[in-house]
């Protein structure tokens, strides 16, 4: 069963188009049966349609599409060693909310602002930080992990990158 992928795999890589090399690892893919109409008509999506989608539903969903090469800068299992390097280099944070001081609706405000959540979302969001912190966003840009930081200790809450 091993010998039979490479044989594919070496065929797919005899095609000139790159497109095509994409086309079929989509079609590898096990598609669940409620899934099966939405991704058939992606599929037929062209490519600027797509990233238009990828955009809204960044927007929508106040989170950011990530592409597969945050797999591969990984140093072979280094262990404790790489951890240590890993976090001094660190590029993307995740902004946790840990007090939320006396300004709570300035907190709840900012909430809004940076994750397009509702009212209602952004405050439960500030009532669970008092009991326990709170994931504000993930995979945050250094640059605007440390922004989003001043704007809540502008407000008096607590926050940290993680």
């Amino acid at each position: 069963m091993t010998e039979e992928k490479p044989k594919k795999e070496e065929t797919e890589k005899k095609e000139p188009s790159s497109t095509k090399d994409t086309e079929d690892k989509k079609k590898e893919v096990k598609v669940p049966e409620k899934f099966k109409k939405l991704v058939d008509e992606i599929e037929k999506m062209p490519v600027s349609d797509l990233a238009e989608l990828v955009k809204i539903l960044e927007e929508k969903f106040g989170i950011e599409a990530q592409t597969q090469m945050a797999f591969a800068p990984m140093p072979g299992a280094a262990g404790a060693q790489g951890a240590g390097e890993g976090a001094e280099e660190k590029s993307s944070y995740n902004v946790e909310l840990t007090g939320i001081g006396d300004k709570k609706i300035e907190v709840i405000k900012i909430i809004r602002d940076i994750t397009d959540k509702g009212l209602k979302e952004s405050k439960d969001l500030v009532d669970a930080a008092e009991k326990e912190p709170q994931t504000i966003r993930e995979n945050v840009k250094k640059e605007e992990a440390e922004e989003m930081k001043k704007k809540f200790e502008a407000a008096g809450a607590k926050v940290e990158l993680k």
